[in-house]
C-alpha cells in the first residue's frame, strides 16, 4: 500500500508527527524498529514523563542553549499552551511543578504514552514495529518511500524522520537517521553528549570520600582557561565515584565538553557556591558570630550548623585550617581562605560520561539545511525532519520534550500538505 506520508520512529517527535498529518487528511503509515512505541516517553521525567514546560516562549528558549532561535516558527505553530491543551483534550490532565515542569496528575509516564497511541489509532494511522527501515528511497529528485531491512518497499511522497540521536540507546535511538540525511546531501554536525553527568579526576572524587553528598540549591559555575565564567547553574547536585551528577551538574556538562574541545586543555575549572543566598562578607559575619557564641567549640563543629558534614574536613584542609582550633584561636588569613572556598569549592573536570550515557545528543542534522516553518528539506523535496534527530537540544526540565512535540506537529502537518 502507498502512503502520504510515511513517518520513521515512534517516540515523542513521531507520535506526535503521525497525528498532526493524519488530522490534517494524510494516510499515515508509522514504523518503528523496536516492539512497541514510546518508549523513550515511557522513562522520561523519572518515569512520569515532564510533557513540557509552562514557561514563556522566550523563557523556553533560552532554556535550548542549543539552537533554541530555531524553534520560534515551530512554537508560532505549536507553543507549549498547545500541547498543555492537547493532552487535556486527550482526557490526561496536568499539574504544574517546581520551575515550570508539566506532569500527567496520574504522575504515570504510561498514561501519556497509552493515551497518545490511543489517538494515533484513532485516527487510522498504519502502525509497523519491528520493522527496522534499512533506507529512505530518494528518486528523480525527491522522496519516493522507504526500504525496510526486509528488502520490502513502501512508497511514499513524503518521509517524516524522527529517529532521535543517539543518547539512550536502549530506548532505540542508535543514530539511524544521519545517513539517510547524509544521503539526502545534508551535513551532520558533530555529536556529543548534553545533560550527562561530568567526571573528575581529583582526589577527593577518586578517594569517594564525598561519594553521595547531595548538596541543594548550591550554584554550579564552569570557567574558561583564561579565568573567565561561561555559565552559572543554580539547583541541586550530587558528589558520585567518577564525578558530579544531579540537574545542576547536567545542565553544566555541554558546557564542559565544547570548553575540553575549545581549550585543547586535559581539565575545565568548576566551582560549587555552596551557600549563594549569601556573599563572603554576610557568611564570615555570619560564622564569626556562630563561633563567638561557642567559643569553646572546635571549628568543625560550628561548621556542622550551616555545611554538610561530609565536606567540613575538606574545607578545613583546603584552607589551612586544623580541625580542632577554636574561635579564639582563628587565624584571620586561614579564615578568609576558607570563605573563599565555601563560596567557590573549586573542582577539576576531565570530561564527561559517554554519549550513550547522556540524556540528550548534541548536533545533528544542520539547520541551515533545514526549513524552520516547515521543518522540510532544503535538499529534497518530500524530507522532513523532527525531534533530536535535528542540531537543537535543551536542559533537561520539559524543553527537550516541547521541541520534539513542535517539531513533529509543525513536521506532520506540512508533511500532509505537500503530500497533497
Amino acid at each position: 500500500m502507498d502512503y502520504d506520508v510515511i513517518v520513521i520512529g515512534g517516540g515523542p517527535s513521531g507520535l506526535m508527527a503521525s497525528i498532526a498529518a493524519a488530522s490534517h487528511g494524510a494516510r499515515v503509515l508509522v514504523a518503528d524498529k523496536g516492539n512497541k512505541l514510546g518508549r523513550k516517553l515511557g522513562i522520561s521525567g523519572g518515569g512520569r514523563c515532564n510533557v513540557t514546560n509552562a514557561k514563556d516562549i522566550d523563557e523556553i528558549i533560552l532554556n535550548i542553549p542549543g539552537n533554541g532561535r530555531f524553534l520560534y516558527s515551530a512554537f508560532a505553530e505549536f507553543s507549549n499552551k498547545d500541547i498543555i491543551a492537547f493532552f487535556e483534550g486527550l482526557g490526561i490532565p496536568l499539574k504544574e511543578e517546581d520551575r515550570g515542569r508539566m506532569f500527567p496528575v496520574s504522575d504515570r509516564a504510561q498514561t501519556v504514552v497509552d493515551a497518545l497511541i490511543r489517538k494515533v489509532r484513532s485516527l487510522g494511522v498504519d502502525i509497523l514495529v519491528n520493522q527496522p527501515v534499512e533506507r529512505v528511497l530518494y528518486k528523480d529528485g525527491r522522496t519516493a518511500g522507504i526500504r525496510l531491512a526486509s528488502g520490502q518497499e513502501i512508497r511514499s511522497s513524503c518521509v517524516i524522520i524522527a529517529t532521535g540521536g543517539k543518547s539512550v540507546p536502549h530506548t532505540g535511538s542508535t543514530g539511524d537517521g544521519y545517513p539517510w540525511a547524509e544521503e539526502a546531501g545534508h551535513t551532520i554536525t558533530e555529536l556529543y553528549p548534553t545533560e550527562v553527568p561530568i567526571t573528575s579526576g581529583e582526589s577527593f572524587i577518586q578517594s569517594k570520600e564525598l561519594q553521595g553528598l547531595s548538596l541543594r540549591n548550591i550554584t554550579l559555575s564552569v570557567w574558561n582557561a583564561k579565568g573567565k565564567k561561561i555559565i552559572t547553574h543554580e539547583g541541586d547536585m550530587i558528589f558520585t565515584h567518577f564525578g558530579l551528577s544531579g540537574p545542576a551538574a547536567l545542565r553544566c556538562s555541554q558546557f564542559v565538553v565544547k570548553e575540553l574541545k575549545r581549550s585543547n586543555k586535559t581539565t575545565v575549572t568548576l566551582t560549587i557556591d555552596l551557600l549563594p543566598e549569601q556573599n563572603a562578607g554576610q557568611l564570615s559575619d555570619e560564622l564569626l558570630a556562630l563561633a563567638r557564641k561557642e567559643s569553646r567549640k572546635a571549628i568543625k563543629n560550628v561548621l556542622r550548623e550551616r555545611l554538610p558534614d561530609k565536606m567540613i574536613p575538606l574545607l578545613l584542609k583546603k584552607a589551612g585550617l586544623r580541625e580542632d582550633v577554636t574561635y579564639d584561636h582563628l587565624p584571620k588569613q586561614p579564615w578568609e581562605e576558607l570563605v573563599r572556598t565555601i563560596k567557590a569549592f573549586p573542582v577539576e573536570a576531565n570530561g564527561t560520561l559517554s554519549l550513550k550515557e547522556a540524556f540528550v545528543t548534541g548536533g545533528g542534522v544542520h539547520l541551515k539545511e533545514v526549513d524552520p516553518r516547515t521543518m522540510q528539506s532544503k535538499k529534497m523535496p518530500g524530507l522532513f525532519f523532527c525531534g533530536e534527530v535535528l542540531d537543537i537540544h535543551g536542559y533537561t526540565g520539559g524543553y527537550n520534550i516541547t521541541a520534539a512535540f513542535a517539531t513533529g506537529y509543525t513536521a506532520g502537518k506540512n508533511a500532509a500538505a505537500a503530500s497533497r
